[in-house]
């Protein structure tokens, strides 16, 4: 008797705990006019660069979506790369440029990343500049040419 109290007990249990589980959440519907951005580029090569040259690329993108384009703060992969983006909606059809500038007073190779959270259907773009700096040059006193016969003034 106490067994068969003790299994309806935990079958009961491990029904109604089978029950309150949720079920997994749905995805949420993909709004057919939802903005859309298209870049012209999602990737700015900077090539050789010199220490202290300007660091500034613009991302150029378009809204092809049927709704104004709003994007949220774009999040750099460090300090030393700064973007700068429209704070306006851009609404449908029309295009900005999200500008991203690199300290190029660091030496060394240049890959950093930066990334666009949007309301569009892709919500999150990930932009990235590349590339290499060198040092300055060193920049040498011009000489003056020594004149032939010339000797040094004595007092």
């Amino acid at each position: 008797m106490k067994k068969s109290v003790f299994s309806f007990v935990l079958l009961m249990f491990t029904a109604f705990m089978v029950n309150a589980q949720d079920a997994a959440p749905a995805e949420q519907p993909v709004n057919p006019n939802a903005p859309e951005i298209a870049f012209e580029k999602t990737v700015h090569d900077y090539g050789a660069i010199i220490q202290g040259a300007d660091g500034t690329c613009e991302f150029k993108f378009t809204n092809t979506g049927k709704e104004p384009l709003i994007l949220s703060r774009p999040q750099s992969s460090c300090g030393c790369t700064v973007p700068t983006w429209p704070q306006e909606p851009i609404l449908p059809g029309k295009s900005d440029v999200i500008k991203v500038t690199y300290n190029t007073n660091n030496i060394g190779g240049i890959n950093k990343t930066v990334t666009v959270t949007s309301n569009a259907k892709t919500a999150r773009v990930v932009l990235q500049i590349k590339g290499n700096v060198s040092p300055k040059p060193a920049t040498a006193m011009p000489e003056k040419p020594a004149e032939q016969g010339a000797a040094p003034v004595s007092k």
